[in-house]
């Protein structure tokens, strides 16, 4: 049975299942003509990977090959002689990242202030907006991480961060002006705020949900004029992480042997599962970069990075 008449009987069955699939039957009637050429009654991995390489672009190389890769996947539950080509034949597709935007200290504090006016007034509601942005602000944590503190995570060591992103469990130092703000959280929630065992709950009783607080961050970074109207791109609750991480780093100057030391243990401390998603904070400020000019400067001129 030819790779044709093997691609018409996959291409039915995506479209049993209610895909449209007509950009990949285009995608795999060119492939499979291709493979025809050849008198292939299997699926070769040097075929696909030789059909896929004549696309206009890397990007293209590695579309054809997703296609046609789900197309061998499908063929080898039927047979195993035939073959699946590697998912990164054509290396990883790079998205870039969002240029994060960095929070000055003052309007860190101006937000703050701000959520104390959320709604509804006179509850635990504002204050937990309030200090939960501080915590954010002072730690670097993930949202996800902080509104999943219990009360006994708050340790004399620090907050015990459990199952994190990568299902890790991790341990945050925290300062004592830190301590002594959840402190002050904790004498306010105790009073009104029920018995659930959430560091962070609503007037509700119960922990605000990330996108509950990301959307009344970008309320309240509107209501101080940090961002313009909807539609307009602006900061976001993470980039209080991104200005943690980055404001941390511009502390070691341009010493590369204090920076690598001290990323780290900043990796260690975000709970990043790669060095590498921390120094991309390298270039995220200008003062980051001048730095690394600098450095850099003063090697080719004969100093030492």
């Amino acid at each position: 049975m030819s790779i044709s008449t093997h691609v018409q009987r996959y291409v039915a069955i995506k479209r049993g299942l209610g895909y449209s699939f007509a950009d990949q039957e285009q995608m795999l009637r060119k492939y499979a003509s291709f493979a025809d050429s050849f008198g292939d009654i299997y699926t070769s991995t040097a075929r696909m990977i030789e059909w896929a390489s004549r696309a206009p672009s890397a990007q293209r190389s590695r579309e054809w090959l997703r296609v046609v890769r789900h197309f061998a996947i499908s063929m080898h539950a039927e047979d195993d002689r035939n073959e699946i080509p590697p998912g990164e034949a054509f290396g990883r597709a790079k998205r870039p990242r969002p240029h994060p935007h960095i929070i000055a200290e003052v309007d860190i504090a101006r937000i703050m202030d701000a959520a104390l006016s959320l709604p509804p007034v006179a509850s635990l509601t504002p204050y937990t907006y309030h200090y939960l942005i501080g915590l954010l602000a002072t730690t670097g944590l993930r949202v996800s991480e902080a509104v999943g503190l219990l009360e006994s995570d708050l340790t004399s060591d620090g907050l015990l961060i459990r199952e994190t992103k990568f299902r890790k469990t991790r341990l945050v130092p925290i300062d004592q002006s830190t301590r002594t703000a959840l402190a002050e959280y904790l004498a306010l929630r105790r009073r009104i705020g029920g018995l659930d065992p959430h560091l962070f709950v609503l007037s509700t009783g119960e922990p605000p949900d990330p996108a509950s607080i990301s959307r009344a961050f970008i309320k309240l970074a509107r209501q101080i004029g940090l961002r313009g109207p909807q539609g307009e791109r602006g900061p976001r609750l993470h980039d209080l992480r991104h200005s943690f991480a980055v404001r941390s780093l511009e502390q070691c100057g341009s010493d590369r042997a204090a920076i690598n030391r001290h990323m780290l243990a900043l990796s260690t401390y975000l709970g990043h599962a790669c060095l590498s998603d921390t120094y991309w904070y390298l270039e995220a400020t200008p003062v980051l970069v001048r730095q690394i000019a600098d450095a850099t400067e003063a090697f080719r001129k004969g100093g030492a990075l």
